[in-house]
């Protein structure tokens, strides 16, 4: 009898866990588009009136803009800084800087943070916001967090409940249906030496922003990106695609790589998770990738609340340089290009089920309340030793009311290194596309991009 007891229970535990969880009540959502955006962000500014009130964002681009081009000229140019924040001062303002900042800060006394005035630059389509109201009662998570179900392309959870939510926003956030950009990748070793780790062609596709009306499925691919690196030589004609599923469980990652001297596609399944990224040179994870990307399930997740940061944001300066060897200094980036404003941000942390595997114990992520794009992060190691930090330098694309985070980097707080990805002013900055074909993201189709 005790034993059918014991089954019993541990049969109501497990489906309790892979039940849906309810989405929030008709009152809670009401205040979405009044005392909430329609994405979920406080509309009011902050107390002191450091963070303004949201008005919509930037919707026309500075006059200096050339119409159809994807070289996005800075509309905060003549911003001065309000505040510097260097070694001496950091303790002062520690509450409100990421573990990484901090440390940065005490360890290098040519690092900064030169913080401007507040700019509540996102905007987002209007279909996009209409879906993010209707998923607010009526999407679900599932699976223990690990899978949504019943969402419509937006925002699943602008009320988040828990922590897993608040990840599905960022990894469901809208950064556009389609787009590509060629840029460079680079490695500064901690004598303060840069070297280029790999210089490639990147599509990126969110197929579930196709159709705006159409539910995604648990097998729906939500994220997809190829790569065809074209230097350096070493790396040339090397090719790679992921896809990511709405229920990792049902369909988990699918990866294909092209390596030239083997002359065929094959199967890539260790493309995830802390598979060190060979596109940084091994200094960041598959996972690592914006800060954070692929399957939640290897964490547990708590959403720990909303706190005013300092946080990169508006960084033009960065994004759209055409000189990189001006911003990889020894060290750290040269912080003159590195703009930073407060902002209120979502603290989500991961720490690490028992039994699961990943180099990182804990993680703590700090998700812009604007977008729901991961603007940074802390990993701990298994000693709870902070490890390596992450930062996504974000800019709004004027022209395309879409939010963009393609650059991001890297600190290795343990090895005195860092890698700065996605650096594409040298090619002509982001460009928003067509979708491309089925036949263009094809396994198959990665060999003939990959040959040399």
């Amino acid at each position: 009898m005790n034993f059918v007891r014991t089954l019993l229970a541990s049969c109501l535990s497990l489906a309790a866990l892979n039940a849906a969880q309810a989405a929030v009540s008709t009152d809670q959502a009401a205040r979405l588009g009044t005392s909430l955006t329609a994405i979920g962000a406080e509309k009011a500014g902050n107390a002191d009136g450091s963070i303004p009130a949201y008005q919509g964002g930037l919707l026309t681009p500075p006059a200096s803009y050339q119409s159809g081009a994807s070289m996005r000229p800075d509309p905060f140019a003549s911003d001065k800084p309000l505040l510097v924040i260097d070694g001496k001062n950091a303790e002062q303002y520690k509450g409100q800087l990421t573990a990484t900042t901090l440390e940065l800060l005490k360890r290098y006394p040519s690092y900064r943070v030169d913080v401007y005035p507040t700019h509540r630059s996102v905007a987002l389509p209007q279909t996009v916001l209409d879906n993010t109201r209707k998923n607010a009662t009526a999407a679900n998570s599932k699976e223990g967090g690990t899978a949504v179900d019943n969402v419509l392309p937006g925002i699943p959870f602008p009320i988040p409940q828990n922590g897993a939510e608040a990840m599905w926003n960022f990894l469901l956030r809208y950064q556009g249906v389609s787009m590509t950009a060629k840029y460079d990748s680079w490695n500064v070793d901690a004598a303060g030496k840069p070297s280029l780790s790999t210089t490639g062609q990147a599509n990126i596709s969110y197929p579930i922003y196709e159709d705006m009306a159409k539910p995604i499925g648990a097998k729906d691919t939500y994220y997809q990106m190829k790569l065809v690196y074209t230097g350096p030589a070493r790396r040339a004609g090397e090719a790679m695609m992921l896809r990511d599923a709405a229920n990792p469980l049902v369909q988990p990652r699918s990866a294909w790589q092209y390596l030239p001297g083997q002359r065929r596609v094959k199967l890539a399944p260790n493309l995830a998770y802390d598979t060190p990224n060979p596109g940084t040179s091994g200094s960041g994870t598959y996972d690592d990738v914006f800060v954070f990307n692929g399957a939640l399930d290897r964490y547990d997740w708590t959403l720990v609340g909303k706190q005013e940061m300092y946080v990169p944001y508006n960084t033009y300066q960065l994004t759209y340089n055409t000189d990189v060897k001006q911003v990889i200094t020894p060290n750290h980036l040269a912080p003159q290009f590195v703009r930073w404003e407060k902002h209120r941000v979502w603290v989500v942390e991961g720490k690490l089920k028992d039994g699961a595997r990943h180099i990182y114990h804990k993680r703590r992520f700090y998700l812009d309340e604007d977008s729901w794009i991961a603007l940074a992060s802390d990993q701990y190691d298994a000693r709870g030793q902070l490890y390596r930090g992450s930062f996504a330098f974000l800019t709004q694309s004027y022209d395309k009311q879409t939010p963009d985070a393609t650059p991001f980097m890297i600190y290795d707080l343990i090895g005195g290194t860092y890698n700065l990805n996605g650096v594409v002013g040298a090619y002509g900055g982001i460009r928003y596309i067509d979708p491309l074909s089925k036949t263009q993201w094809s396994p198959e189709s990665l060999a003939g991009n990959g040959i040399r």
